[in-house]
């Protein structure tokens, strides 16, 4: 091997040994959060059901791309589970859609119940939200619209509680969380925090 090819060699190598380490720098911090949604919520489908015309489809690649984006912006570094092993926290996200053509209302939920790192419960949040509109007129992109409301509706409660954001922000980071992720469906439901209904209940 001349000094040329051995150079050339070289230089592959330091820059394949760099191209590895990029992946590991990017994931070096831990997700304050990891996202559950359940592999029903992909391949099974829901059926909105109308008098003349019935509307298929699967929530989760819906409500994944809002809960990402909104969880994230509401409470920092966000991960899915399957993705990501270290997180400070858990949270099963749980959509329901159901359409009323009597009233012509679509009514949308988002439930999120929240565990430690470990999988200890925290509590449960919801998020609601309606609109109006026809079964067959733009369906999906009022589908989208109506999760949207009901996710940035569930984000507002979170924010509430201040339990919660001790949680996400200071909580013990588990190295296997995507581990624990597996054993999410398993566990004991979270009390549900609503704190409006608490207010009303001293009122």
């Amino acid at each position: 091997m001349n000094l040329n090819t051995a150079s050339g060699y070289f230089r592959r190598l330091a820059f394949a040994a760099i191209l590895m380490t990029v992946p590991l720098t990017g994931q070096a911090a831990p997700a304050n959060m990891l996202i559950y949604i359940h592999p029903q919520e992909y391949k099974h489908p829901l059926k909105l059901w109308h008098f003349y015309y019935d509307y298929w489809f699967k929530q989760g690649p819906v409500v994944e791309p809002l809960a990402r984006s909104m969880l994230a912006e509401a409470f920092g570094e966000i991960g899915m589970c399957g993705a990501v092993n270290e997180a400070r926290s858990l949270v099963w996200i749980q959509p329901r859609l159901y359409y009323n053509p009597h009233m012509t209302v679509f009514y949308g939920e988002i439930r999120a119940s929240v565990y430690t790192s470990h999988g200890e419960p925290v509590a449960t949040y919801l998020g609601e939200a309606r609109k109006h509109g026809f079964l067959d007129v733009v369906t999906h992109a009022q589908i989208e619209a109506v999760y949207r409301d009901a996710m940035r509706n569930l984000v507002v409660n979170m924010q509430k509680d201040p339990g919660l954001k001790a949680v996400i922000a200071e909580g013990e980071i588990n190295r296997d969380a995507g581990g624990a992720c597996a054993l999410v469906p398993n566990l004991p439901p979270p009390r549900l925090f609503d704190l409006d209904y608490l207010i009303k209940g001293v009122n």
